[in-house]
């Protein structure tokens, strides 16, 4: 079986090792930014989809089709961000005599449609936040909605994520202004200008629940995870299970993830995520894909996700119900950005970087000392995930892998991550969605990481010659695997 990975970098990387265990044999595409990435080498082939910008390689439909056809895949696994997510492209691969790893074109287009989503739950006893989730968009009747509500509200595009199309309405002399700006970001980020109005929740936490079904007919959840760390609307810290979940709490949320699973004829991986405000949550929305916090669901479970996903595409059963959770993981997002400066991304080459190991300790990246940060993708480097028998545990090693991490030749937020889960609060799991808001709005570096830590390595990384790369592409570089006969595994 040949798999065509439609990503980049870590997560292309992930799969790409889940194939090798399964016998699968994986196949990358890249863009020119990423032709020595470290997912094209390590795939058996790899295709060249077009120049750096998203649009013009990773984004395009037809060219990545093209080349699951060229090189003969049997399926296509989209990881997350870029076409993830997108019906369209799951049914072009379909509809190319492809297998696509993930739900159905007709799920993704209704779960990716908020209102049409929380409609959908509602019918199904799936609690919603009370709000208006319409077809009729004409400014009177939004305006009626708004105030029948009452403030403070939310604005969210009907289409959108990750914050964008989104506005908090505090004051209702606000609202016209709101509504606008809303609808034009949103119109900008996803070709729609739908919205939806939803009562605000004050200091909420997110908690999310991880779901699977199968072509059989059969649905599990993997228990929760809590992303209440969040910075403009973006996960940075996850962890499981969560602090805030009572064995009854718990068992009312992971119900109503599986009642929306059903509800929807879910088939694959899955994310129910929810708005918790005390002892009452409510329905967000469904990521209708693998997520970048998996790890953590299989650290405590003792699951391989990606290879759950590959089985169930290949027609296989869900295993049974696990019925308990072991241990506590959490997951920090480690990206190539300077906090102190309002967390602008960092480009440039990675002249040093070392990634930390020991019990309980797991890195997930894409990237190696001498790749190449460019300004066209998302600029997380890695995934540091810490896992111990108890919350405190998990933590201690999270901070000592933390303070052992280095990368250099760009800016970091290592030290920001530190300072977060060194706070009392974030110790003493004291967590909502404004937790970054209250505790960090004016933060500043401080000396998180020894500074003799770093000059050392900085030293040790001045003197250690560069290792010799290879594209893994061309059978006429000298350090490529295509020159040795058995450097490669070959697979029928």
């Amino acid at each position: 079986m040949r798999l065509l990975i439609a990503n980049r970098g870590e997560i292309a990387v992930r799969i790409i090792r889940a194939c090798r265990e399964m016998g699968i044999s994986p196949i990358a595409v890249y863009s020119e930014a990423d032709r020595h990435s470290m997912h094209v080498a390590l795939a058996d082939r790899a295709v060249l989809i077009g120049p750096g910008p998203a649009a013009e390689s990773y984004l395009r439909i037809d060219k990545i089709v093209d080349a699951a056809r060229a090189t003969q895949a049997d399926a296509v696994h989209p990881g997350y961000g870029f076409l993830s997510e997108n019906a369209a492209f799951a049914k072009a691969v379909v509809d190319a005599g492809l297998t696509f790893v993930g739900p159905p074109a007709s799920v993704i287009e209704v779960l990716g449609d908020k209102s049409a989503a929380k409609t959908l739950m509602a019918a199904n006893g799936v609690p919603v936040v009370p709000g208006y989730h319409g077809t009729d968009q004409s400014a009177k009747r939004l305006l009626a909605e708004a105030k029948s509500i009452g403030v403070p509200l939310l604005i969210k595009a009907a289409a959108g994520g990750g914050g964008r199309g989104m506005r908090v309405v505090r004051d209702m002399t606000q609202w016209t202004a709101l509504v606008d700006e809303a609808r034009r970001e949103a119109e900008s980020a996803f070709s729609s200008g739908v919205l939806l109005l939803e009562r605000y929740v004050e200091r909420p936490r997110h908690i999310e629940v991880q779901i699977f079904g199968d072509s059989h007919g059969n649905a599990v959840h993997l228990f929760e995870r809590e992303c209440s760390i969040q910075r403009r609307h973006q996960k940075i810290i996850e962890e499981s299970p969560s602090t805030a979940l009572t064995p009854e709490l718990r068992a009312r949320i992971v119900d109503a993830a599986l009642a929306a699973a059903r509800a929807s004829g879910y088939v694959g991986a899955g994310t129910v995520e929810f708005l918790l405000d005390g002892d009452s949550f409510y329905f967000l929305e469904v990521n209708t894909r693998l997520q970048v916090e998996h790890p953590v669901t299989e650290l405590i479970t003792g699951l391989d996700l990606v290879k759950l996903q590959l089985t169930i595409a290949n027609g296989g059963t869900l295993p049974p119900q696990p019925s308990t959770s072991h241990g506590h993981a959490i997951e920090v997002r480690i990206y190539a950005e300077d906090p102190s400066t309002g967390f602008l991304p960092s480009t440039g080459e990675l002249t040093q970087w070392i990634v930390p190991s020991g019990p309980g300790i797991r890195v997930d990246s894409g990237v190696e000392r001498g790749s190449i940060v460019s300004p066209y993708y998302d600029p997380m480097l890695a995934k540091l995930i810490a896992y111990g028998e108890t919350r405190a545990d998990a933590i201690a090693r999270l901070d000592r892998a933390l303070a052992e991490m280095v990368a250099l030749g760009v800016k970091t937020n290592i030290p920001y991550l530190l300072a977060i889960i060194r706070h009392p609060a974030f110790q003493e799991g004291d967590l909502s969605t404004s937790f970054l808001c209250e505790h960090f709005a004016n933060w500043k570096p401080g000396a998180e990481i020894p500074v003799d830590v770093l000059l050392a390595l900085a030293a040790e990384s001045m003197t250690r010659p560069s290792p010799q790369k290879s594209t893994g592409l061309d059978e006429s570089d000298s350090y490529s695997p295509w020159r040795n006969p058995n450097g490669w595994r070959n697979v029928k």
